[in-house]
């Protein structure tokens, strides 16, 4: 259940509108909860080939750790082993200064048309409608993405951006954008995004990618994908540009070895995904094929206020293979767009309000059953319902919140006295107590559900009676 709150910003009023009905919006669970018992079966099959699945969490989880407790000292081996290798290293405060690297690479290049693989932190900088100001063209190549880019939607899902729509759907969204038989078939459809996505990779001078983790030894960028399209964005342009988050960086390219299969085993289901590629810079001058330039942008974009924080640090271990989605009863319910941020389920919630203005989606904390599923799938051992709780705590004593003087908290506090002193709960009817449920939480309560009725006699006075 959503806790409604006073004082609270649009977003989450909003926020609150949006899951009362898609809560109870059926044919979406039906679509979500279909896809998501596909993905455990294979996910259950996929951890099977572990000999002991917990140690290896356990050293992932020490992996992350690493790296993130020496984030400064491996990022600066990261960028001086990337210039060796001809790489030219940008950093991004925010993600105005992102973007605006990314248009300072294709102006220069002359382009007008840019090939994109499948990338997260592109939808946190919004570098779509960035670059689409600016008259550039911005092409998906990743299916799933393709798909939400021509219904003109963000992607539902972290690592599956198309997992709300069925193949009716999608079948339905190529006829109205691209004239297809409505009825076409999962694979007629892909192979006819694949034949005009062909021409896409021969024209476009620019390919952008995003980073599944960064050799700090190496200076390698690592992506994995299934479909080969990352492969394809970035063999025929002239600069291949990556934006990464400053946290995807690695300690040693040996801990590929561990942290590969286990992004797959609990991303997809997979050993290992169909293609795993580390970019070691530009073309150099005895090869045929590959960029001319290799530009790697490393965003904070409020990655260090994470950071500095002793708790929520442990959020930047994430590598985004959305387990914690797929295994949050919330997220099963109220699906991915509800939430109206890059990173939506358990590790939105602990992220989006530090990447984002805290005020407002402070508010996403408390669309959690505090369960603690998510901190039991998670593949680094990230305490989620934990953090999320931190989350509720630094929203509580936030200064623009003041839960003296408003509604709820006089409320709270009324109901706080009443229930510490005895005598005056007992002046209190059954019906007093119902209208003062009626008045004061029946809208928190929710119109689909019935307040409880207050018995007509309380523990107290029974007990009092029986004793007698």
């Amino acid at each position: 259940m959503v806790i409604k709150m006073s004082g609270i910003s649009a977003k989450a009023k909003n926020f609150e509108a949006v899951t009362a009905n898609k809560g109870f919006d059926y044919d979406h669970r039906r679509k979500i909860n279909f896809n998501m018992g596909r993905y455990h079966q294979a996910v259950s099959k996929g951890v099977a080939d572990y000999r002991d699945l917990e140690l290896a969490r356990d050293r992932a989880a020490e992996i992350r750790w690493k790296a993130i407790e020496h984030l400064e000292t491996n990022l600066l081996r990261f960028e001086t082993a990337a210039r060796a290798n001809g790489v030219k290293v940008v950093w991004a405060t925010d993600g105005s200064e992102a973007v605006e690297a990314v248009l300072e690479v294709v102006r220069r290049h002359r382009t007008r048309l840019v090939v994109k693989s499948k990338s997260m932190v592109t939808e946190e900088i919004h570098l779509n409608s960035g670059l689409k100001k600016n008259r550039i063209e911005v092409v998906e190549t990743d299916l799933g993405e393709y798909i939400q880019q021509l219904d003109e939607e963000p992607p539902y899902h972290i690592v599956t951006p198309a997992m709300h729509k069925s193949r009716e759907d999608v079948a339905a969204l190529f006829h109205r954008k691209l004239g297809t038989d409505p009825h076409a078939s999962p694979e007629a459809l892909t192979l006819y995004a694949r034949y005009l996505l062909r021409d896409q990779y021969l024209q476009a001078g620019v390919g952008i990618t995003g980073a599944n983790f960064l050799l700090a030894d190496t200076g390698g960028v690592c992506v994995t994908e299934n479909e080969g399209n990352a492969r394809m964005s970035t063999s025929f342009v002239k600069s291949h540009v990556v934006i990464a988050g400053i946290e995807k960086v690695i300690g040693s390219s040996e801990e590929l070895d561990l942290m590969w299969p286990l992004l797959a085993s609990k991303g997809t289901g997979q050993q290992m995904t169909a293609y795993n590629t580390i970019f070691h810079g530009p073309r150099h001058n005895l090869e045929e094929d590959g960029p001319s330039e290799m530009v790697v942008i490393l965003l904070d974009n409020g990655r260090t206020r994470l950071l500095a924080d002793p708790a929520l640090r442990q959020s930047l271990y994430c590598i985004r293979c959305g387990a914690c989605l797929n295994a949050c009863p919330v997220y099963k319910n109220i699906g991915g767009h509800s939430y109206n941020a890059p990173y939506s389920g358990p590790i939105g919630k602990v992220i989006s309000p530090h990447l984002l203005p805290f005020a407002d989606f402070q508010h996403l904390s408390q669309a959690s059953s505090l369960c603690g599923n998510c901190t039991e799938v998670c593949p680094v051992r990230i305490p989620l319902h934990q953090l999320i709780l931190s989350n509720r705590r630094k929203a509580a004593n936030e200064p623009q919140v003041n839960w003296v003087t408003s509604s709820q908290g006089l409320m709270w506090k009324a109901w706080s006295r009443a229930m510490q002193h005895r005598p005056l709960l007992n002046l209190l009817g059954s019906r007093t107590k119902a209208w003062f449920l009626r008045f004061f939480f029946a809208s928190a309560w929710g119109q689909r559900r019935h307040l409880p009725s207050p018995a007509f006699q309380s523990f107290h006075q029974q007990w009092a009676k029986r004793k007698s």
